[in-house]
């Protein structure tokens, strides 16, 4: 091998080696995005309320709690089964509800009836995406719907200023007090009957919380 064709060997041997192909090393895995809780986890628990406040039957999934009120209410299930399949037909996958009240009277009652029981009840809807949860909110969650920017009514506040986001209501006149936000791929429902103002930001904060 003469001095011409040895320096070539070299120099492709060092040029194999140092080679960016060979050297460089193996991409990281992009990380796994953080799963969100079920809608059950969300909801309104014991420990979120004034006491004395019980668990109506039929709380949990939406359709449990519409087979629930079927018998005791059964123009209230129809209606509630039509919402629910709207909902559905705007991109939701599943929905939980909750309510406590201090009488099983108001177990059966439409969400915001006035009476004169304290009760609290919490909905959440989950979507596949946060596009199609922001576009339920807007339309509404079962039939509780946006009030129109700039026409606020007394005691309805719309957007940041509720501290639950751009995409957020609240009413608060007693007895009634009432808040509806979207936050992830979430469209949350919140209303307490005969509670305090203290009481029903306790119990919105809560599931806001648990709204990952």
């Amino acid at each position: 091998m003469n001095r011409l064709t040895a320096a070539l060997a070299i120099t492709l041997t060092l040029a194999a080696c140092t080679s960016p192909l060979t050297s460089a090393p193996p991409p990281s895995p992009l990380p796994s995005p953080t799963p969100h809780n079920p809608v059950a986890s969300t909801l309104l628990e014991p420990a979120d309320l004034p006491g004395p406040l019980s668990q109506c039957p039929g709380s949990g999934p939406i359709a449990s709690y519409i087979a629930t009120t079927r018998s005791a209410n059964p123009d209230l299930a129809q209606r509630l089964a039509r919402q629910w399949n709207d909902l559905k037909g705007l991109g939701a996958t599943e929905a939980a509800i909750n309510l406590f009240a201090a009488d099983p009277s108001a177990c059966n009652s439409e969400l915001a009836a006035v009476n004169k029981v304290q009760s609290a009840a919490s909905l959440v809807v989950a979507f596949a995406e946060q596009g199609e949860a922001d576009r339920a909110w807007q339309a509404g969650i079962l039939g509780f719907t946006p009030p129109v920017p700039g026409e606020l009514p007394p005691g309805v506040a719309r957007g940041t200023g509720t501290g639950l986001g751009a995409s957020s209501w609240t009413y608060d006149r007693t007895p009634v007090r009432l808040a509806c936000w979207q936050k992830n791929v979430f469209v949350a429902l919140v209303v307490f009957t005969n509670l305090d103002a203290t009481a029903f930001k306790a119990g919105t904060v809560a599931v806001d919380a648990r709204l990952n």
